[in-house]
């Protein structure tokens, strides 16, 4: 389901998504708050209690498993919000509704885009992790690709160097990259800009940030035991430098 306001005048943005989730309320509270390099990026532990810091902001809500903001200001009126509504439903599934809230100081369109699509790449991560690798340790890895990947096909071009320019999202793939052992896997996202791989025990995710005026990136999260979270950022920068050189 999908609600966007839009405020250009005022440079404010609400970007709303529900979801129902094959998890829990407890597993999704895990997830979003101690478990974010499973799906995101890692974060240090919340201070649990409303006016507790997290992540550079301040917590206006928490009342683990089902309601929690988390809000960021600077000057001139700049903020960033998230909040989530956590709901058990029926069948052993969870309902959420999640909105990240803010301002743009200029770029207002380019940067409201960006952030309404890679919502929609976050959330999907994140599902994929609750599904398959819940509370599961990760080892996290994001390289950029340098800046010649900033041309209207960079992410093409990455699609056609992993020799998936013609797959389609739920295809079965073997992806194999200079330096790290073959990766067969499932393309569980696929979207003009950004492309997602699960294999057993790793996510990978590739941003193309150049439709937005970044380079091109690709992140890991890794959950094997004996994952080589060095090894994996020289082997994937080393191949970027490769593609776009």
């Amino acid at each position: 389901m999908l609600n966007e306001q839009l405020n250009q005048s005022g440079r404010k943005f609400a970007i709303e998504r529900e979801t129902l989730l094959p998890t829990t309320p407890e597993e999704y509270w895990d997830a979003v708050t101690i478990g974010n390099a499973g799906w995101l990026w890692p974060t240090q532990a919340p201070q649990p209690q409303v006016g507790g810091s997290w992540d550079g902001g301040t917590l206006l809500a928490w009342e683990p498993p089902h309601h929690l903001i988390v809000r960021s200001e600077g000057p001139d009126g700049w903020f960033n919000q998230l909040e989530h509504l956590v709901e058990a439903r029926d069948g052993g599934t969870t309902w959420v509704r999640y909105v990240h809230s803010g301002m743009f100081a200029d770029d207002w369109d380019n940067q409201y885009d960006g952030a309404s699509r890679h919502t929609d790449f976050y959330l999907h991560t994140l599902g994929q992790y609750l599904r398959y690798f819940s509370r599961r340790p990760a080892s996290y890895v994001s390289v950029d690709a340098p800046a010649s990947s900033i041309t209207p096909d960079g992410f093409d071009a990455l699609r056609r160097a992993l020799g998936l320019g013609a797959a389609r999202q739920g295809d079965q793939v073997r992806v194999t990259l200079p330096g790290l052992r073959p990766l067969d896997a499932v393309v569980d996202y696929l979207a003009p800009h950004f492309l997602g791989l699960r294999t057993e025990d790793a996510l990978y995710r590739v941003f193309g940030r150049n439709a937005f005026g970044a380079q091109v990136s690709v992140a890991a999260h890794l959950f094997a035991s004996d994952a080589d979270q060095q090894g994996t950022e020289k082997a994937l920068q080393a191949w970027l430098e490769e593609v776009y050189a």
